[in-house]
């Protein structure tokens, strides 16, 4: 399953994003804020980390749309590409 190189530039620039969001995470539960505070920001998180999971896999469904033969035999046939939707959910 190929990644189309716009959205894995675009896939990199969310997840340096949310690398900051957990630095900031980090920094807040060294400076004691509050516990709500915190949770709000994980929640923030992981819902930019599944983002980044779902749209890869867009990208990727998209290719093997595109390619079904290349597709089915790099291992990607429409089994697995749902388990891959359902570790995400």
């Amino acid at each position: 399953m190929q990644i189309d190189q716009d959205v894995k530039s675009e896939l990199v620039t969310r997840l340096n994003r949310i690398e900051g969001q957990i630095r900031g995470i980090e920094k807040m539960l060294e400076d004691d804020r509050e516990c709500r505070d915190i949770v709000t920001q994980i929640a923030a998180a992981t819902k930019a980390l599944e983002t980044v999971g779902f749209r890869m896999l867009a990208s990727g469904l998209a290719d093997c749309i595109k390619h079904p033969r290349k597709s089915a035999a790099d291992g990607y046939s429409l089994d697995q590409v749902e388990k891959l939707f359902l570790k995400l959910s």
